[in-house]
């Protein structure tokens, strides 16, 4: 279908006001402006894009019927997947699967969770999976906390923020989405490349397009999960996918994402 085809497109919608937090690289302008136009092209609706800078800020807005849908971190779908139902999820080199990084610096001599006793250690959201999540439920394994294993811990927001504070000197680790880390490789390798993949996680349900479990059926929200399922087949959907480095978005059960709730367990567990 050509970009400019209505034949897709759903008349009627009020604004759909979709919220991005920044489990993606939320910085690229283009990258924006694409997403809009395509979703404003297929929904037929005017679209609003909110951002905030933490999770809490988006998830709040979207738990309280102030947003249509959001694109969520997995750590906030589980915790309030009772109100929460999953639109879609992105595909990432063929699977709506991620990991997490523990990053160090390029040249640290380090090779387990062990040698970064004592730390200055960089997390990325406290309502991240893969930036805060994971790293607390491997230490919860080790019946330690951050407070108590590393000798500082701060909070970049941003994914790419970790990155940056690693590479930098300003964090002597952190923990990061392996996705972005892997982006940023291959846009920025100068900055990646000063640091190093120490850990990764098992895989892990990929961050979801998540909607108010009670609007799932509502006719925005269907018109929203069919413009991302048929993102991969329309010209301006495909290139925002590919500047996201996505392949294609699916349709995901709850228990694409029992591996966080598992984790987020472990750590409620150890207190």
């Amino acid at each position: 279908m050509s970009s400019g085809s209505p034949r897709r497109a759903v008349a009627g919608l009020d604004v759909v006001r979709f919220g991005l937090t920044p489990v993606f690289l939320n910085n690229d302008l283009e990258l924006l402006s694409r997403l809009k136009e395509y979703l404003a092209r297929r929904l037929g609706s005017e679209v609003m894009l909110v951002q905030r800078r933490t999770y809490e800020e988006i998830t709040s807005l979207l738990v309280s019927g102030q947003l249509t849908a959001a694109w969520i971190c997995g750590y906030p779908y589980v915790t309030y997947r009772e109100q929460l139902s999953v639109v879609a999820v992105p595909l990432w080199r063929g699977r709506p699967l991620y990991q997490s990084y523990v990053i160090v610096g390029a040249e640290r001599p380090a090779d387990r969770l062990e040698d970064l006793t004592g730390d200055i250690h960089a997390f990325s959201d406290p309502n991240s999976n893969s930036g805060y999540l994971v790293t607390m439920a491997a230490l919860a394994e080790r019946a330690q906390r951050p407070e108590e294993f590393f000798r500082r811990t701060f909070f970049t927001y941003g994914h790419r923020n970790v990155v940056r504070a690693v590479a930098s000197g300003l964090a002597e680790s952190g923990s990061v989405d392996g996705y972005v880390w892997e982006v940023i490789a291959e846009l920025e390798p100068e900055l990646a490349g000063r640091t190093r993949v120490l850990l990764r996680s098992d895989w892990l349900g990929f961050p979801p397009i998540a909607c108010m479990a009670r609007l799932r059926e509502a006719r925005a929200t269907i018109a929203l999960r069919e413009a991302l399922l048929d993102m991969s087949n329309d010209p301006v959907g495909a290139e925002v996918l590919r500047l996201l480095r996505l392949d294609g978005f699916a349709p995901a059960t709850p228990s694409l994402f029992d591996g966080i709730a598992a984790k987020l367990e472990q750590v409620r567990r150890a207190g």
